[in-house]
């Protein structure tokens, strides 16, 4: 069976104003990150983490930018908002 072929040019023709903001400062947050360590020294399966998330008010500058894998970085509990849960008790 062959694999579908995603149109990404019509998926973020549709994307809102707000959306295409937080894509521009990941993809800013990930430039810089590459700039610093050299895009060959980043792994394959590692995320740019924002300490502060950018949801909370937290910058893209270098302060606030640290390389964690993609399952640490995406494994925080969520609430239905999308904010960051409480740790379990």
């Amino acid at each position: 069976m062959p694999r579908k072929v995603r149109d990404y040019k019509a998926e973020y023709a549709n994307d809102s104003p707000e959306r295409r903001k937080q894509r521009a400062m990941r993809n800013k947050a990930r430039r810089i990150m590459e700039r610093e360590n050299g895009s060959a020294d980043i792994p394959a399966k590692t995320d740019v983490d924002h300490i502060e998330p950018l949801s909370k008010g937290g910058a893209t500058g270098r302060a606030n930018l640290r390389l964690r894998s993609a399952h640490a970085n995406r494994s925080y509990r969520r609430t239905k908002s999308g904010a960051i849960a409480d740790k379990k008790k």
